[in-house]
């Protein structure tokens, strides 16, 4: 692969446009990528990556921010690579996806990624899909990606990172560069084959599994066989028998020890319940004889309440009445102060008093029926209003018509004038539509010829190409016959020249000759190879008819396409095609339009009688309008005269308020205030009245029951519920006397009286004991029986199901034991799978082509030394990778190493990977590599020496890019690429030395 040139566009820092002429820059063989730290020194290298495979190296891929943020609005990123790769000369451009601004609105839109690849060498189809230039690209690089960036663009931080790592990490990165595809298809293989295996002996094991686990489950255990499964096996039914033995002889004695607690504890229960109810006994009396006093008080306390209560009553009853007086006051008082505020009220209460007099009654009422009086006239003056109201909206409404008759007879007036128009223009349309439907049949039959001889001429070019090919027929038939017949006729004249030897072929010893009748047959004659047999003949005619009756049907076939032909010659199809298609085309637009008009025969037709009928009805409508106007108007005036006249009766009736409702309403509320008024001073009056006889009252009957006053008695008063209870107190105290004196002289309470406290605790647990190991006995005893039954069968049902499973089970065996070898694992000692194994070879390739590079470039110090030991606690082995010191002869971790010796190493192990990939990838010559950064950590003279090794990459006209910042690198290496960093972008400046 040789890069020729590079052209960047809105890429990364690169803002413009900026172009790299690589056949320029290396000329000599080696060139300088140098600039300041974010110039885009990187992403130049990421460009060649970006043209060739669509993406870049590393974490930076990941962005997804290839578009550069210092270009113009609107701008595409591109990137234009110029190559040559296996000898194919190519251009690819390609543009990323990226986000672009909306043209219209706010927002952004994805630009989907797009590439072109052009072969510039002139041979080939150009690509423009992603996927086909994909493909094509990595055929012809012969490496992926990943291989790419690694070969070509040599990262030596990376490689520092690859020295440095675990075996797991060099693997990773290995397994990129190298296609181990067909290995870890092998290693596939042998675990599919043992997964496959593994199902095989599952299937033929789950019967045996099943039955180990209902023999487990039987016999109690969790656990699986510890030996051979059938021996297990054995051996727990055994054990079962001689369990179920022993737990039928302990079942029978823990009955036994059941059957004598339960005795005890039975004599023990009614002891204890005869003690307790003794002491029960006791206890209440005491208790009785405690509270004699307290009941007394509750007997004194009942009957003073008994006696309160009449009294209670009556006083409620007087304070009730009293409450009634002073609501009845507030009452009056209330309606009292609304009247005075209320215009024509005042006078009303203004003569009033508290306690009310006996005129003052009579005074009240009279107002009210006066009050009512009016309210009824101002009812009827009501009655005129509302009709005052209707007449406005009637004479509103008769003016709106009035309004719309004047419109009418407008609007009417212009129909008029401008229907004779419409009339003339009508007859004129009816017209021409009843032309067309006269000419439509005439229009139809010529577009029905035009299509006619249109399809004529169709069916004449198909008849005539038709007829060609049975023309052909015909003449191929025609040969073929007259083969047949020659054929037919030559068999014949051979067979009859050959007819003796057929005749003598019949003859038989004995018998006489068909021709001269001898019985002899000294001489017959032979047959020669030109004989014919009569089967041969008849093939031969056979044939002949065959081909006769072929060249009768091709001809008749000839004949029907000529006669088809003349019928469509005389239908007019042999005129010219467009000419025809023409005509018809003409001819059908001119039975479309006929047929439209024709269409509107019917319609224009009423429309016209509709504009006909339509003067008369204009006619009869101005006529109705101009004496509805006149009828209206009159009603106008009518209406206006009686409205001004009840608006004024009803304005008298109002008097001084706003109107006549303002006006009821206010001596409505009048009356009704003065009703309550009166019905509030008579309930006042009563309430007051009934008050004072009842506070006698209750005087009196205070008295009666031996209470100093009506308070006292008041305070003597108890609740329903506190009598219930002193009563309830009082019979329960009565009751627990009675059932303890019972208790006392019972004969069995007597009996206990002097016996021994029982311990029913002690009697209860040797019972519940007893109990206890009588229901474990039975359990164990019902489970040992079951257990011995389930045994008994699944055991022997195992010992049938065993003897299958042996050879089986040895066979995956020995497939899982090498599957688990090639994984790497098992009795692989080294803990490499078969990758891994195929990977360390690669590795030691690697190691070799380093060794010789770092060997140079550290003056014969250093080398690297390749270890397939296995790693630590179990990890894969093979990937080891070490620095042998010749100095000391001591091999060493590379973490060891100095700065400058590991960019040595770094640098070798880099040349020597591009080296095996290279060759991996089927030798793909490798024309341009790049060097990235480490060069100043070397001093002078290391520098040389890599310097020297580099100009040997240059032999056979590979290119090498160095990427670094040293300055001692510029004054070596003439031929610059120096990338500028700005403000608005980067640029790049190339100095061919």
């Amino acid at each position: 692969m040789r890069l020729h040139r590079l052209e960047v566009e809105a890429f990364g820092p690169f803002a413009g446009s900026v172009e790299v002429d690589f056949d320029r820059l290396g000329a000599d063989g080696l060139f300088l990528l140098h600039g300041n730290t974010g110039a885009g020194k990187t992403t130049v290298l990421d460009a060649v990556a970006f043209a060739l495979y669509g993406t870049v190296p590393g974490a930076r891929k990941d962005g997804k921010r290839l578009l550069s943020d210092h270009a113009p609005a609107g701008a595409v990123p591109t990137v234009t690579l110029e190559a040559t790769i296996a000898g194919r000369h190519l251009r690819l451009v390609r543009s990323p996806e990226f986000e672009r601004r909306k043209r219209r609105g706010s927002g952004t839109i994805k630009e989907n990624a797009k590439a072109t690849l052009t072969w510039l060498d002139g041979h080939g189809e150009n690509l423009s899909r992603i996927p086909d230039i994909a493909d094509e690209v990595g055929r012809l690089m012969g490496m992926s990606a990943d291989q790419f960036f690694q070969v070509v663009l040599l990262p030596q931080g990376e490689f520092a990172k690859f020295l440095r790592a675990d075996t797991e990490e060099r693997g990773q990165l290995l397994e990129r560069l190298f296609d181990t595809t067909r290995f870890e298809t092998v290693e596939e293989w042998f675990l599919d084959r043992r997964r496959t295996s593994a199902h095989e002996l599952d299937e033929h094991q789950r019967a045996v599994d099943v039955l180990l686990a209902r023999v487990a489950t039987a016999a109690g255990i969790e656990g699986g066989a510890d030996a051979d499964p059938v021996t297990w096996a054995h051996k727990l039914e055994n054990e079962a028998r001689e369990t179920r033995d022993l737990a039928a002889d302990d079942l029978e004695q823990a009955k036994a020890r059941a059957n004598v607690t339960r005795d005890a504890l039975t004599e023990a229960r009614r002891v204890l319940e005869l003690q307790n109810r003794k002491r029960r006994a006791e206890s209440e009396l005491d208790a009785h004889a405690a509270g004699a006093d307290a009941r007394a008080v509750l007997v004194a306390e009942l009957a003073d309440a008994r006696r309160a209560e009449p009294v209670a009553a009556v006083a409620r009853d007087a304070d009730s009445a009293r409450k009634k007086a002073a609501a009845a006051a507030r009452t009056v008082e209330a309606i009292t102060e609304g009247l005075r505020s209320t215009a024509g009220g005042a006078d009303l209460v203004a003569g009033l008093s508290w306690p009310p007099a006996p005129d003052e009654r009579e005074h009240i009422r009279s107002s009210i029926r006066r009050w009512r009086d009016e309210i009824v006239r101002l009812d009827g003056a009501l009655a005129e209003s509302a009709a005052a109201d209707r007449l406005a909206v009637e004479l509103d409404r008769l003016r709106a018509r009035q309004a719309e008759l004047t419109e009418t007879g407008a609007t009417l007036s212009r129909e008029r004038e401008q229907l004779p128009l419409a009339l003339r223009e009508a007859e004129k349309a009816l017209d021409t539509a009843e032309k067309a439907r006269a000419a439509l049949p005439a229009l139809v039959d010529a577009r029905d010829r035009a299509s006619d001889a249109a399809s004529a001429a169709t069916d004449l070019r198909t008849c005539r190409a038709e007829h060609g090919r049975r023309d052909r027929g015909v003449l191929d038939a025609r040969q073929k016959h007259q083969d047949a017949r020659e054929h037919w006729l030559d068999l014949l004249q051979r067979r009859i020249a050959g007819m003796a030897a057929e005749l003598a072929g019949t003859l038989e010893d004995g018998a006489a000759c068909q021709v001269c009748g001898s019985l002899e047959h000294p001489q017959p004659a032979e047959p020669s190879e030109l004989s014919v047999t009569k089967a041969d003949e008849d093939a031969a005619r056979v044939a002949e008819q065959m081909a006769a009756t072929a060249l009768t049907a091709a001809t008749e076939k000839l004949g029907a396409v000529e006669r088809a032909i003349d019928v469509l010659i005389q239908r007019g199809g042999d005129g010219a095609a467009d000419e025809l298609a023409q005509a018809l085309t003409a001819a059908e637009e001119a039975v479309e339009e006929a047929t439209a008009l024709a269409d509107q025969v019917e319609r224009r037709t009423g429309s016209l009688a509709e504009l006909r009928d339509r003067e008369n009805r204009l006619q009869e409508q101005f006529r109705e309008v101009g004496v509805d106007a006149a009828t209206v108007a009159e009603k106008i005036a009518a209406s206006t005269t009686q409205l001004g006249e009840i608006r004024a009766r009803v304005a008298a009736a109002a008097g001084d308020d706003p109107s006549v409702e303002d006006r009821r309403a206010r001596l409505d509320a009048l009356a009704e205030a003065a009703s309550e008024l009166l019905d509030a001073r008579d309930a006042g009056a009563g309430a007051e009245s009934a008050a004072r006889e009842l506070a006698a009252k209750a005087e009196v009957l205070a008295g009666d029951a031996g209470f100093g006053s009506v308070d006292d008695a008041v305070a003597a008063v108890r609740t329903a519920a506190r009598r219930n209870e002193i009563e309830a107190a009082l019979t329960a105290a009565r009751d627990a006397e009675v059932w303890a004196r019972r208790v006392l002289d019972d004969p069995e309470v007597a009996a206990v009286a002097d016996a021994e406290p029982v311990e029913l605790a002690a009697v209860q647990h040797a019972h519940d004991a007893a109990a206890e190991v009588v229901d474990v006995a039975v359990a164990a005893a019902s489970d040992a029986e079951r257990r011995l039954l389930d045994l008994e069968r699944y055991v022997g049902q195992l010992d049938k199901t065993a003897e299958t499973i042996a050879p089986i089970q040895a066979a995956h065996e020995e497939l899982a034991a090498l599957a688990e070898v090639i994984a790497g694992r098992g009795q692989n000692a080294r803990k490499m799978s078969l990758r891994s194994y195929v990977l360390a070879a690669r590795l030691e390739e690697v190691a070799v082509s380093a060794s010789a590079r770092l060997g140079r470039m550290s003056a014969g110090r250093y080398e690297f030394v390749h270890s397939d030991e296995a790693g630590p606690r179990g990890r894969r082995g093979g990937l080891g990778l070490d620095i042998r010191d010749d100095y000391t002869g001591v091999v060493r971790s590379a973490k060891t190493l100095s700065g400058g010796e590991v960019f040595l190493a770094s640098l070798s192990l880099a040349l020597g990977l591009a080296d095996v990939v290279a060759a991996e990838s089927g030798g793909v010559v490798l024309d341009t590599i790049f060097i990235d950064e480490g060069f100043g950590t070397l001093d002078a003279d290391t520098l040389d020496s890599v310097m020297g090794v580099l100009d040997e990459l240059r032999d056979g006209g590979r290119v090498v890019g160095i990427v670094s910042h040293v300055d001692e690198m510029r004054q070596r290496i003439p031929s610059r690429l120096h990338v500028i960093r700005g403000r608005t972008g980067s640029t790049v400046e190339v100095v061919a030395g």
